[in-house]
């Protein structure tokens, strides 16, 4: 039997890059997977997902649209797990920072994320495979990079809400973690990203050298799977050693 034969779940952000993968990932261990995304679909030109995986169109910080998957997801019944991959930034000096840019960093990076939390809770609940939560924070939760200093409040904040999370319903037939990736190829990384920024990452890790994506999902599906039904409150580095990294 695969790793996550039965199990059902969500990830969002599933539409390409980490999301995509750590999708893929799942639904090859066996997992059926509700994959959210803004579109609906896979980006163009990339491969079709993995049996198991099943695209749905949905905003994360629609209330209404993503009870609805959850719905949908868990048949009002029970889920085993949630995958919050969904995250946004914008590159600003922070004393140019539009207060409306930052607030929405927020909405997408933190606010969506615990309401998405709250919306699978009760089916979360009553996984018989004990139900899991994975949130996908950053090294921006940990170091200080410039010009995304919301994105990185926004990161940090995702640990605190694992950390508060996962003591808050140990009891309650849960387990709450974070990956916090290093770099790894992606349209949001993309947007911050600079000959100079990428000499000076490279430089900063001990591998010298960006991730692949499915790293992250292998990762993920350890989270999930029956190895893992007791470690809660955790952030995982997956970060080719940049954490580590000492001068």
């Amino acid at each position: 039997m695969k790793a996550l034969e039965g199990r059902i779940g969500i990830v969002t952000g599933g539409s390409s890059g980490i999301g995509y993968a750590i999708s893929n990932v799942l639904a090859e261990a066996g997992a059926t997977v509700y994959a959210v995304s803004r579109t609906g679909k896979v980006k163009d030109g990339m491969p079709a997902s993995a049996l198991g995986v099943i695209h749905v169109q949905g905003d994360v910080t629609n209330d209404a649209r993503m009870r609805e998957i959850v719905e949908q997801a868990s048949g009002k019944q029970s889920l085993d797990f949630l995958v919050n991959n969904a995250g946004i930034t914008k590159k600003c000096r922070a004393e140019d920072f539009p207060a409306e840019d930052f607030a929405h960093i927020l909405q997408v990076n933190i606010h969506s994320v615990f309401r998405l939390c709250q919306l699978c809770y009760p089916y979360l609940k009553n996984s018989r495979h004990k139900g899991r939560i994975v949130s996908i924070s950053s090294m921006a939760a940990h170091l200080g990079f410039t010009e995304v200093v919301p994105y990185c409040t926004s990161k940090a904040a995702v640990c605190g809400m694992t950390r508060g999370l996962a003591v808050e319903w140990a009891n309650d037939n849960l387990c709450v973690n974070s990956i916090a990736p290093g770099w790894f190829p992606s349209e949001m990384s993309k947007q911050v990203m600079t000959p100079e920024r990428k000499a000076a990452i490279l430089g900063r890790m001990p591998v010298h050298a960006f991730g692949d994506t499915r790293d992250l999902g292998e990762m993920t599906k350890f989270l999930l799977s029956d190895g893992a039904k007791y470690i809660t409150g955790q952030d995982f580095a997956v970060d080719g050693g940049a954490l580590a990294y000492g001068f």
